[in-house]
């Protein structure tokens, strides 16, 4: 791969004015079929061959460099298809992150299945809506069967209904909206109002993901609405602790507007005892959210299902297919029990969703208006290569990590936090005689070398206070030979950073 290199301004070389193409020359309009396909065709094959060209996940270019080089493009003046390809593999194709590569490891980033692609493909170019029926039409009922399929493997009954969104982050935010209003017509038999604030409080681990707290900020509640639930030795959520926060909110009058469960949490993979959470949920008359962004590939792992027991009694579930169905993002969904809860986000407009309609609205459901047919992508997964071949896909994963940290657990060199049960593995330089302090201060320095090397990408998290590296495995092509380069080059770099400094600093 080339590297950005000197201080210059990149810019790219002039080209003539007979290049750009004229303006219809870029709509998919009637007659346009086969410059549509032409067109889409060199950009595949653009793609493609950077495919094969990649050897390394990112190019290792530094920010100012990017900056420059993104600065350096004149949008002002059009180049043409061709050129403009050119360019748009120069600027971003030969910088992007690739997840694919063998020494990515660092987020919960996946290789995406190749029906989904050619659903992308589809979804674009017919650009649906799904929003109304006179947007939609077929597309509503093709998300509506999804959906319907979903709950149906985590278990939620009859009456389940749900909506794709944007990620986790939207999903989780229309759980809790929903959560809160039916906390409200429980109390109050009304809508939810801003006096409602300080007698509403949210249940939820060090460990939850952070949009929690962020929802909770944006529903009007104030970050301070969301309580923690201590966890044990193990990043999961601990029963008892769960029992004594839900006993002290009702001796102090506060209603515990729902209990987040986690199937997955995003450092350590670990799973909530779902079904232990929602016995005392329910107990307390709390709304059961269980956010399986991460964890939700498991319903469909032939291996693993069991470890999601207890999903079934959530009033709503947070899937991301974009992690571990192994789906380009965006493709996510939020589900509910009851359908019917869903309400509390339906507005109507006479333009648009009259409250005469009779057809099936999506927006009724959704938080947004406009939305891309992301349901297809799933849909053409799951046609083409079946439920089955992903969760295998999964489970994959989740052996290799088992093995990487069992691996590391030997390795003198290490110390390696407690597994959880998905593909994440915690570990960090630390061999003995180490001081503390300087592991610290070492094994974030290691990553951040890394990433400007560009050939291996790992992550960082706090654990107690502590800095450890993350491998995030999501890639069932990545061997074990493959993530020993990866604790390799991490073992490397950290002798690097151990031989710069004084002798007298640190003796190993």
């Amino acid at each position: 791969m080339v590297h950005l290199s000197g201080t210059d301004r990149p810019t790219l070389p002039p080209r003539a004015a007979s290049a750009v193409d004229a303006p219809h020359d870029h709509l998919l309009v009637r007659g346009a079929a086969a410059e549509y396909a032409d067109q889409l065709t060199r950009a595949v094959a653009q793609v493609a061959a950077r495919f094969e060209r990649v050897d390394r996940p990112t190019s290792g270019a530094t920010q100012a460099e990017l900056e420059r080089l993104v600065a350096g493009v004149d949008l002002d003046r059009p180049v043409g298809l061709d050129d403009a390809l050119r360019e748009l593999d120069e600027v971003y194709l030969e910088h992007a992150v690739w997840f694919h590569d063998p020494g990515y490891a660092a987020h919960l980033n996946c290789p995406v299945a190749l029906p989904a692609l050619a659903a992308e493909v589809v979804a674009s170019a017919v650009n649906t809506s799904v929003d109304t029926w006179d947007q939609s039409t077929v597309a509503t009922l093709v998300e509506q069967r999804l959906v319907r399929w979903t709950a149906d493997l985590v278990g939620l009954g009859p009456d389940a209904d749900g909506v794709f969104t944007s990620g986790g982050t939207q999903s989780n935010l229309q759980a809790l909206l929903v959560a809160r209003e039916h906390a409200a017509h429980r109390l109050t038999g009304a809508a939810y109002e801003p006096e409602l604030a300080a007698q509403l409080a949210v249940l939820a681990t060090a460990e939850t993901h952070f949009s929690i707290v962020k929802a909770a900020r944006l529903l009007g509640l104030g970050s301070g609405a969301v309580r923690l639930v201590a966890t044990g030795a193990d990043g999961r959520m601990d029963p008892a602790s769960l029992s004594r926060e839900l006993g002290a909110l009702a001796r102090d009058g506060v209603h515990p507007m729902a209990v987040v469960a986690t199937a997955g949490t995003t450092d350590r993979g670990c799973i909530d005892p779902l079904a232990e959470v929602a016995a005392l949920t329910r107990a307390h008359g709390a709304w059961l959210h269980v956010d399986a962004a991460y964890g939700c590939g498991l319903l469909v792992s032939p291996t693993r299902r069991h470890l999601l027991d207890g999903i079934e009694h959530a009033d709503s579930v947070t899937v991301d297919f974009h992690k571990s169905f192994f789906q380009p993002v965006a493709s996510s969904a939020v589900l509910v029990r009851r359908g019917e809860d869903l309400r509390h986000v339906t507005f109507h407009a006479d333009y648009l969703n009259p409250r005469e309609a009779v057809v099936p609205n999506q927006v009724d459901k959704s938080l947004q208006t406009t939305r891309r047919f992301d349901a297809l992508k799933l849909w053409l997964t799951l046609r083409a290569s079946g439920a089955q071949a992903l969760g295998e896909l999964f489970d994959e994963v989740v052996d290799r990590a088992g093995e990487v940290h069992r691996r590391l657990r030997r390795d003198p060199d290490f110390e390696v936090l407690a597994p959880g049960s998905l593909s994440t593995v915690l570990f960090r330089f630390r061999p003995a005689g180490l001081p503390e302090a300087v592991a610290d201060e070492l094994n974030p320095a290691v990553r951040q070398a890394l990433l400007e090397e560009g050939r291996v990408l790992v992550a960082t998290t706090k654990v107690d206070g502590r800095p450890w590296l993350k491998l995030t495995l999501l890639n069932p092509q990545v061997t074990l030979a493959d993530l020993d380069a990866v604790v390799e080059a991490v073992r490397r770099s950290a002798r690097q950073h151990l031989a710069a400094r004084a002798p007298e600093a640190v003796a190993v």
